[in-house]
């Protein structure tokens, strides 16, 4: 899928976050967010997601056959990982997993899913028991393993230990093909992979 962002803008009350956005992202591509804590990183992240509305411009979702969707179906195209993005803790990793099916086709088994990411022993482990660990690898297990066209990826290393990391960087290598990639950070190891490095800085008017 191709995003094609158009003068986009957004901002709150009379601060512009950024503006004057003209990018396209190109499928099969890894790009780069960056910028200093506060910038607006996430906020130009969660408008490309579509979670976010523009205050203007326009964000263009085109799919392989070069059709432009519709707002309501661009959700299916897109998975995402964020510190922000809640898990539902009543439920267990094996619960979440399958809750997810229900509106995003995966790539694996969840049994599979869950011994790749490390939370095999955690099947039928209530989510608000897990550590913040935990927590971060199950986030990435459902962005990683959705068949989605587009991948979205906030400080992906968020409350991870060394083998944490090692896993993120093994799922960079397995599951990153043919798909379009925007990862948010400011640490260059979380985004070493991607070709094109965009700075929220260029867009402040």
């Amino acid at each position: 899928m191709r995003i094609t962002l158009q003068n986009t803008g957004k901002r709150y009350n009379r601060e512009w976050i950024f503006r004057g956005v003209n990018i396209d992202f190109m499928p099969g591509r890894n790009y780069a967010i960056t910028g200093a804590n506060g910038s607006g990183k996430s906020t130009l992240l969660q408008t490309i997601a579509g979670s976010l509305m523009a205050s203007e411009g326009k964000i263009i979702y085109t799919d392989d056959q070069q059709q432009e969707l519709a707002d309501n179906r661009v959700h299916q195209h897109i998975s995402i990982a964020a510190p922000y993005l809640e898990l539902i803790e009543e439920m267990t990793s094996l619960e979440m997993l399958q809750f997810h099916r229900s509106f995003k086709n995966m790539t694996a088994d969840d049994n599979d899913i869950l011994r790749t990411v490390g939370l095999s022993n955690a099947t039928q482990k209530q989510i608000r028991y897990f550590s913040s660990g935990m927590k971060q690898r199950l986030k990435l297990a459902l962005a990683f393993f959705s068949d989605t066209a587009v991948m979205l990826l906030d400080e992906p290393t968020t409350n991870l230990d060394a083998s944490g990391i090692a896993l993120y960087q093994a799922l960079i290598s397995a599951h990153t093909h043919n798909r379009l990639l925007i990862i948010c950070s400011n640490d260059k190891m979380e985004y070493a992979c991607c070709e094109e490095i965009i700075k929220v800085e260029d867009y402040k008017k």
